[in-house]
């Protein structure tokens, strides 16, 4: 894998080698552990590339396949990869694309096991490495019942096994972005004191992690900028030896690259300026996009300083049992029809009460409804409790015990069931001296790329001053406003990180009037009054004027992660789109493109 390696085809035409000219073309093939099955073949044969990266771990993932492993200890890995790789190792082996994975979960070492196994089955032989290192649930002391508990590693394990050739590299828990940092920093011959080139190759490997996202997928403007997101392509980088990269897709493929995609892609599950990670912390705030042609975006600019000297380690453990039933009513009276059946639940589970039981009524009805599901609201009633037999039969038992003596029109959603196990997912921290990192090679050998010394400390860089204003008014001359959603003028993507969740928010076509509009008026008191639930929450608000985006990080709003489904949209997924559905009043200047 060399960066001055010409592209060749065969005789068909069809691409079998690597990029030209000193670029690393690195692209991805899955954002989560269930992502577009295809993806790994339509990636190998649509385009040159260098590297293909995937990724299939999250929170939840994690709690899943400890689940697994506790069935049995081979486990622990996402099978899907190996699946794909039925037909995937041939083609890749072909074109000369390596694979970087963190398909293996809680066991890389027995995925990349089945991977030779594989390897000698279908007769193509690959050299396959490992990283490991990041499973620290034998150190202890990580409190009663913890299931998973795994470091977040860095790159430097994915570049020691490519370094010494292999063909494929599976990883465990390291950070997402990590698998093209690896690569990148093993191509170009990075060290820990480059700091730049590696902050820019975070922040690729951050826009490239989550697959579609960054081609029209999950995106604001979808509707509005005409993207064709019904099959879109994944992304790939074009990264260069100075960490700058272009985002872009293989020719033809479906959705679009735009400086709109990308950022959207950058703010999502972010804090502030700092984008701290186990190779080095990127400077989001010096991040510079641009229009480099069709689909094909210019990222540029990055700074980095310092990796922290701690290392984020992500604990997952079963929380007890969770249960629910929505009741659906129906017609008039849906106050009172609600009161009704609430009182009734609660005198029936005062014996045994529950640990935690809330309930939320969503007005889904409308006035004089032509569909009988237009003119009915759901009250959902959840249950949590470590005894499964409280959230079991005592639960909802109680609740088709009252099918003919509540409310008129009385029905569920669906016939509840037994009380099913959730988990929690929290955060530690423990210094990275004291976490290894080992490189196992093709050949068996194992290679500590365990943390050495830091490289040396920089004067860190300012944050960037806020965009001067441009539109000045005489004193009194105010504009005039009209009341509109936010989402014409802004777009929005929010995550899932632990209990909190973050919630980007960008001006439409980067424009400066919005911009200076947004960072005035969007203040954490005005996101509090127009999302109630945040009300009573800590919110934090970074501004990164580079990308003119605000990013807003509300602690507590997920409960106790995402695995515990502790709100209707359990992952915050859909907080953007909620405060983009929100009504402010908007000078009227500003409200520049067609509904």
């Amino acid at each position: 894998m060399t960066g001055a390696e010409e592209a060749v085809t065969d005789t068909e035409g069809a691409v079998t080698g690597t990029a030209t000219g000193g670029v690393l073309r690195v692209g991805n093939a899955s954002g989560f552990y269930g992502d577009r099955f295809d993806a790994l073949r339509e990636m190998l044969t649509g385009g040159p590339l260098d590297v293909l990266t995937g990724d299939y771990l999250a929170e939840l993932t994690m709690l899943i396949l400890g689940r697994d492993r506790l069935k049995d200890p081979a486990r622990g890995y996402a099978k899907t990869f190996l699946r794909q790789l039925e037909e995937g190792l041939a083609l890749a082996r072909e074109r000369g694309v390596t694979l970087v994975t963190n398909a293996g979960g809680l066991n890389p070492a027995g995925l990349a096991d089945a991977v030779r196994e594989l390897s000698g089955r279908v007769g193509v032989p690959a050299r396959v490495a490992h990283v490991e290192g990041d499973d620290l649930l034998a150190r202890g002391g990580w409190g009663e019942g913890v299931l998973t508990a795994n470091a977040y590693l860095g790159g430097a394990g994915v570049a020691a096994c490519l370094r010494a050739g292999a063909d494929i590299v599976v990883t465990g828990r390291v950070t997402d972005a990590a698998l093209v940092s690896g690569a990148a920093a093993a191509h170009f011959g990075w060290g820990a004191g480059d700091l730049d080139a590696l902050a820019g190759a975070v922040v690729a490997g951050h826009v490239l992690e989550c697959g579609t996202q960054a081609t029209g997928g999950n995106y604001a403007f979808f509707a509005e900028e005409s993207i064709d997101v019904r099959h879109p392509g994944f992304p790939l980088a074009e990264i260069r030896s100075d960490g700058s990269s272009v985002i872009t897709k293989h020719p033809g493929t479906g959705g679009a690259v735009t400086v709109g995609t990308v950022t959207a892609q950058l703010l999502y599950e972010t804090a502030g300026a700092r984008y701290p990670g186990p190779d080095v912390t990127a400077r989001l705030d010096t991040v510079l996009l641009v229009r480099d042609g069709p689909d094909r975006v210019r990222v540029e600019g990055v700074r980095g300083e310092p990796r922290p000297e701690m290392l984020k380690v992500g604990l997952t453990r079963l929380g007890g049992f969770r249960n629910e039933v929505t009741f659906v009513l129906t017609g008039p009276r849906v106050e009172e029809k609600a009161a009704l059946v609430r009182e009734q639940m609660e005198a029936a589970l005062a014996k045994a009460r529950p640990e935690h039981v809330s309930w939320t009524l969503a007005r889904t009805d409308r006035e004089d409804p032509a569909t009988e599901e237009e003119g009915s609201a759901l009250l959902r009633l959840v249950a949590r409790d470590p005894d499964q037999e409280a959230v079991g039969r005592a639960l909802s038992g109680a609740a088709i015990e009252l099918a003919l003596a509540s409310y008129p029109g009385f029905h569920v959603t669906a016939p509840p069931g037994k009380g099913a196990p959730y988990g929690v997912f929290e955060a530690a921290f423990v210094p990275a001296a004291e976490v290894p990192h080992v490189a196992v090679l093709p050949d068996g050998t194992r290679t500590d790329v365990s943390w050495g010394a830091a490289p040396a400390p920089r004067e860190p860089d300012t944050v960037p001053e806020p965009v001067p204003r441009t539109r000045e008014r005489p004193d009194g001359d105010a504009p005039v406003t009209r009341r509109v959603p936010l989402g014409r003028v802004l777009g929005a993507r929010s995550g899932d990180k632990g209990g909190s969740a973050n919630i980007g928010v960008w001006a439409r076509d980067r424009d400066t009037d919005v911009w200076e509009w947004m960072e005035a008026e969007l203040t954490v008191g005005r996101l509090r009054t127009l999302l109630p639930e945040t009300a009573e929450l800590d919110v934090e608000r970074h501004v990164l004027p580079n990308l003119r985006a605000l990013n807003f990080v509300v602690g507590g709003i997920l409960g106790e992660g995402v695995a515990s489904q502790a709100r209707f949209d359990p992952q915050g997924k859909a907080l953007g789109e909620w405060l983009r559905s929100r009504h402010m009043d908007i000078p009227e200047e500003l409200l520049k493109w067609p509904r």
